[in-house]
């Protein structure tokens, strides 16, 4: 069965991406956000400084702070680089500096590398048999070096943080996320959303990032619904029993009368 995230889910993740400045999750500099399909599919966020941009994928943007950002601008730079971007958010500002996001949607998360903003990433997505005889999904993601670009004078501090997310479809079994404060083994957040971090230093020197996941091949969501039916048709058979026991009934009275 072909299960896809839904729209209105994807567009509460950019929602909440938006909101750069809620002081309920960490802010990032550079944040990819991956909704993943259990059919492979795909949606990618990418939100970030455009002088992250330029230091990091080498963005042909100007990263300078009075610069205008002009959204069709934004999606022709990345449209040239081979990227399949669905849109362009409204740009907004922090720290003096400018942020854009963009989201991109493919049919298998494997080509995404075709994408000249996203080519520093190897993308791994298979199934593979687990010893129970079940089937699961692999993925795994390696990025490698910064592009090196030069953004000129900007106002970093050197605690700033780039974040490559995962929002799962299925049931997590394995992963090997690490808090970035002490390099711990990580968990999930809520539940099916997993955060590998960096210091936007460390990512500018080509630290590597290796991200693996093994999880269920049945979408939590196509479960759910699986469930609900369940219960559904258990309600409705209790129902059309109860029914039959009263209008059996019924007629007996009639009979006896």
């Amino acid at each position: 069965m072909r299960i896809r995230w839904p729209r209105p889910l994807v567009a509460l993740g950019l929602i909440a991406v938006a909101a750069c400045d809620s002081p309920l999750g960490r802010q990032y500099e550079y944040e990819e956000q991956l909704y993943l399909g259990v059919d492979g599919s795909a949606t990618l966020i990418l939100s970030s400084s455009i002088p992250a941009l330029v230091a990091l994928r080498d963005v042909p943007l100007d990263p300078s702070p009075a610069a205008r950002v002009d959204r069709d601008r934004v999606r022709e730079v990345f449209e040239a680089a081979g990227c399949p971007v669905s849109s362009v958010g409204q740009p907004w500002r922090r720290d003096g500096r400018r942020f854009v996001q963009v989201r991109f949607e493919t049919e298998d998360v494997r080509t995404l590398d075709r994408c000249g903003a996203l080519s520093w990433s190897d993308y791994a997505f298979e199934t593979t048999a687990g010893e129970d005889g079940e089937d699961r999904l692999r993925y795994v993601q390696t990025i490698g070096g910064a592009a090196g670009g030069n953004p000129g004078d900007v106002n970093w501090t050197g605690r700033e943080v780039v974040g490559f997310k995962l929002h799962l479809p299925s049931r997590i079994e394995y992963h090997n996320v690490r808090r970035l404060e002490d390099g711990e083994p990580g968990e999930a957040e809520r539940g099916n959303i997993l955060a590998w971090e960096q210091y936007l230093t460390d990512r500018r020197k080509g630290a590597p990032i290796r991200m693996e996941v093994l999880m269920g091949a049945e979408s939590i969501l196509y479960q759910t619904l699986l469930l609900f039916a369940s219960a559904f048709g258990a309600a409705v058979a209790v129902l059309g029993t109860a029914i039959w026991f009263t209008v059996r009934r019924g007629r007996k009275r009639a009979a006896v009368v």
